[in-house]
């Protein structure tokens, strides 16, 4: 199974509030229609931007422009996932999205083991 992540970032004068909004009503709800998709989940960003360690243990703030939003999806795999991309339902929410915000970055893996969950 894969695991894409996105850093978000919304574009100036976007409300979080208009955002996360679009995300519980649309994004969330447009999953099903996108069979690749196992599960999906966006994370506001609360703490400062950061880049690895500062060699006392603790992590070192960038000082960079905080990001927003993180998202995290995980896939059947990257081919399943790609058509589902074409598809008008996955079509509509990026052009929704991209009034909004932008992907600043992309990381995709591979999850090791069933990891942990309480």
């Amino acid at each position: 199974m894969t695991i894409i992540v996105h850093r978000i970032r919304l574009h100036d004068g976007v409300a979080p509030d208009r955002f996360e909004t679009w995300v519980r009503e649309v994004d969330y709800a447009t999953c099903p229609e996108l069979p690749s998709v196992l599960s999906f989940s966006v994370q506001r960003v609360t703490g400062p931007a950061v880049d690895g360690h500062d060699g006392a243990g603790t992590v070192a703030d960038t000082g960079a422009e905080p990001l927003a939003y993180v998202e995290i999806i995980e896939v059947s795999g990257l081919a399943d996932f790609e058509q589902d991309m074409q598809s008008p339902p996955f079509r509509k929410l990026v052009s929704d999205f991209d009034q909004m915000a932008e992907v600043v970055s992309e990381t995709v893996g591979e999850r090791i083991g069933e990891g942990y969950r309480a």
